[in-house]
């Protein structure tokens, strides 16, 4: 099976807001009179800055991947995007969320660079996307097991790099017990199954791909990949 280094998903960057301030700035104590449940409903109202960050990659990586079709643009975009990346996961260390998006990135940069030049960046990639699972193997609804299956999957194997079937399918499908009507797990399942030359398999996680309900925020995300789960339906049935 021929094997390239390729994206997982992802790019972004079409400009960086300032960093997220902390999660909440500390100023006078709370009246005594308020109740404890007034409190949390009040914390529970907030937004959570690490989310909004995370929002911001997500749509960004949308614009790029499908509004930017030329290759020198994406690059120099999706590495302006990993210092922001990198900043925002150094800021909140603890939460698995900002590990798979700088892990995304990461990924989409070694894809369209391509060549044994990657490798390290996709090795970083592979790091992040563990470190994640660790610290939450359920954040972004298993997100970290299919960026990390579909990287064992796009990478050349040993000796140029870490590339093994066995270690993306057991990913990918780990990604779909967590998340198991996604529209990624299910299309990157599918492409892995093409990819490993069991195309009647690959057919039917690609139609519930397809068939996947709409992410909140996601729209131009959602609307791409349905493209490319039209394309590889259409070439499995060649």
């Amino acid at each position: 099976m021929k094997k390239t280094l390729a994206l997982t998903t992802a790019l972004v960057a079409l400009s960086l807001p300032a960093m997220a301030q902390n999660f909440a700035t500390q100023g006078a104590q709370a009246e005594p009179a308020q109740s404890q449940a007034a409190q949390i409903s009040q914390q529970e109202a907030q937004p959570d800055p690490a989310m909004e960050q995370i929002r911001y990659l997500q749509t960004e990586w949308a614009k790029i991947k499908y509004q930017v079709p030329d290759q020198d643009t994406q690059l120099s975009l999706i590495r302006k995007l990993e210092e922001h990346a990198s900043k925002v996961t150094a800021a909140y260390p603890d939460r698995a969320e900002p590990k798979i998006w700088e892990g995304i990135i990461l990924s989409t940069d070694a894809g369209i660079d391509g060549g044994l030049g990657a490798l390290g960046t996709v090795k970083k990639a592979k790091s992040l996307l563990e470190d994640a699972i660790k610290i939450d193997p359920k954040a972004l609804d298993g997100s970290a097991y299919t960026s990390l299956g579909s990287l064992y999957y796009k990478v050349p194997g040993w000796p140029v790099a870490f590339g093994d079937n066995d270690e993306a399918e057991k990913n990918l499908k780990a990604a779909l017990k967590i998340n198991p009507t996604g529209i990624d797990p299910n299309f990157f399942y599918g492409d892995f199954l093409i990819e490993d030359g069991r195309p009647d398999e690959a057919k039917a996680y690609l139609e519930r791909a397809l068939m996947a309900p709409d992410r909140p925020d996601r729209a131009l995300a959602d609307a791409g990949r349905r493209q490319e789960i039209k394309a590889k339906l259409a070439e499995i049935g060649k």
